[in-house]
């Protein structure tokens, strides 16, 4: 044991090319050659296998050499995920989209988007409940659907990570500088000649950052005290915005109700998605949860109906408040109290703008860490950063990578730019999350017939496609044929789940209620949602899109291929070594008899 303490300890600070890249692909040039010429055999194996559930319970997680601390009751997973979502959308993107997206019918879009966030808030729920583990939907995916589909999902499960931090850290410049009575570019630095998206560098935002980041790294349970503390403290501050808005409400300010139709109220439901950003991140402490088959459920449920109550309550107080015309996208909330004539109240909003954005930065530290430790373990990242401290019980060398990403783009990106992408990669992880459900229900290796299987895959692209053609009918026409004919699709989909495959496993602890019904519901609103979302962001989603298939192919791929296969080898021992001390000690038995 203290040996192999040692040994755990040198490669979590150590910078070898073994602490990166210790598989057999990697030992020469020649071998990886070898393994550049069988990509396409290695991609097909990683294409069709599924991990399993004791596999990442079990094995995954003693490749970290150390377990993480179990300290999290269900109490600090609702305040977790109460403080990883409320401050990110309310207090950063409300103002934006009522402005020029959604007028004060954006109160409709926060509840479109919370009962989408609500369905994948079940969908998450039995996963982490049966699998808790830091993994989260990476985890998930690799269990149901495979290697290659959960790395697409786990370079954009990063990706939102990165730039939710970012955007967020950005945001709270324009907090601070409000608090300080000053504009958000006094407290950055303007470079003129470069393109305005990217040209407002922001160290304040690094500094928040890495001071957070810092708390992460050395306790979580000090950082789930830190977070109650202030989200308490937020809480207050919501109370005072809620009661204080309606009293200086104006109900004129509410007409015209939906300046930007339909349409409007949709496509900001697509980007106030990013609001609801970070109830997954509760997920990735099922692994330090003391009993995650109670405190989950209560945890994520509970945390997101209170969140989505709030977000109405506050997005409906800041129309009432001020016109939708003359909302600031910096600050909304202390520009329209100081409007209306109670400028001493916007120091207070701001203070509580920045305690709410401190802990969802604190959430998301500790979220994207954890998917990176998870990834990690799979070797589809260098294992380097999957260790896990032996005196904190927290991935250090994780939350550094993170924080160094986060706080590169923080510091060069505008927040307009961020937001949108986000959304994109948000929707189709929880997308994801709603089809491996399914697939987790429906079908089972060795049990599920092949007819059956067809089954489940016809009525899977029934109920996706249809839900495309809804998305795109609704961005194109006003008209209704596309609906007449893509809705009974979806309930011809849905309904032959339903009646026609036989479930081939049922949850053993929590479950999602009504399946089919609300996963493929998940899935709808999810894809809806994606076809609101603008061109450009889609541009930026396919590049890195591609840039993920390309680390893929010439080295995820690869490594993840040989450390499948020794641990396939080890088992195989195992189960040989096995059979032999059977056979041993039956023939023992009878020399005996």
């Amino acid at each position: 044991m203290e040996g192999g303490s040692r040994g755990a300890r040198r490669r979590g600070c150590t910078f070898q090319r073994d602490d990166f890249f210790p598989e057999e692909s990697f030992k020469s040039w020649g071998n990886y050659g070898k393994a550049l010429r069988a990509t396409p055999s290695r991609f097909k194996d990683r294409v069709m296998t599924r991990s399993k559930d004791e596999t990442e319970l079990v094995e995954m997680k003693g490749r970290s050499n150390y377990e993480m601390k179990k300290t999290l009751s269900s109490w600090d997973l609702v305040w977790f995920g109460i403080g990883a979502v409320v401050g990110s959308g309310i207090f950063v993107i409300t103002g934006l989209e009522a402005r020029d997206a959604a007028g004060p019918a954006v109160v409709l879009s926060y509840i479109v988007s919370g009962v989408s966030a609500l369905l994948s808030v079940f969908c998450y729920t039995e996963f982490a409940v049966e699998i808790p583990v830091a993994g989260g939907s990476f985890a998930y995916l690799r269990v149901e659907l495979g290697d290659f589909v959960a790395f697409i999902a786990a370079g954009n499960i990063l990706l939102e990570y990165v730039i939710g931090g970012a955007a967020i850290s950005r945001s709270w410049t324009s907090y601070f500088a409000t608090l300080c009575n000053k504009h958000p570019d006094d407290f950055r630095i303007v470079v003129h000649n470069m393109n305005p998206d990217y040209g407002h560098l922001d160290p304040i935002a690094v500094v928040a950052l890495i001071a957070i980041a810092t708390l992460a790294m050395f306790s979580t349970k000090g950082s789930s005290i830190f977070n109650n503390i202030a989200t308490i403290i937020h809480s207050l501050v919501l109370v005072f915005i809620i009661v204080a808005g309606f009293i200086k409400a104006n109900p004129s300010n509410l007409t015209p109700f939906a300046p930007f139709g339909a349409r409007g109220v949709f496509k900001a439901s697509a980007v106030l998605f990013f609001a609801y950003m970070g109830f997954d991140a509760v997920s990735t402490m099922a692994e330090e949860t003391k009993n995650p088959a109670r405190d989950i459920p209560i945890g994520l449920v509970g945390s997101m109906t209170i969140t989505t109550l709030v977000y109405c309550l506050l997005a409906l107080t800041l129309c009432l408040v001020q016109s939708y015309k003359d909302i600031d996208v910096d600050a909304p909330f202390s520009v329209a109290f100081n409007a209306v004539g109670w400028s001493w109240a916007k120091y207070i909003v701001a203070l509580g703008a920045l305690k709410g954005m401190t802990t969802v930065l604190l959430v998301t530290i500790v979220g994207e860490s954890r998917y990176l430790t998870h990834i990690a373990r799979t070797h589809m990242m260098p294992p380097w950063f999957g260790h896990v401290d032996d005196k904190t019980g927290t991935p250090m060398n994780a939350t550094i990578a993170m924080l160094t990403a986060t706080a590169v783009i923080a510091f060069f990106t505008s927040f307009r730019v961020l937001s949108n992408l986000l959304s994109i990669s948000t929707l189709l992880i929880f997308m994801l999350v709603a089809v491996a459900l399914l697939v987790r229900r429906y079908y089972s290796s060795g049990v599920t017939t092949k007819e059956n299987q067809v089954k489940l895959v016809a009525c899977l692209v029934l109920i996706m496609g249809s839900s495309c053609g809804i998305s795109a009918y609704w961005a194109k026409s006003d008209g209704f044929v596309g609906y007449a004919i893509c809705v009974p699709l979806w309930i011809l989909g849905t309904g032959g789940l339903c009646f026609g495959v036989p479930m081939a496993k049922q949850p053993k602890r929590w479950g999602v209620p009504l399946v089919p019904w609300l996963p493929t519901l998940s899935i709808f609103i999810n894809i809806f949602l994606l076809g609101s979302i603008d061109v450009d962001s889609y541009i930026r989603f396919g590049v890195w899109t591609a840039l993920l298939l390309v680390y893929y192919a010439l080295v995820g791929l690869h490594a993840s291929y040989d450390t499948a296969k020794e641990f396939e080898s080890k088992n195989n021992t195992k189960e040989v070594d096995k059979e032999l001390n059977e056979a041993e000690q039956g023939v023992q038995s009878e020399q005996t008899t």
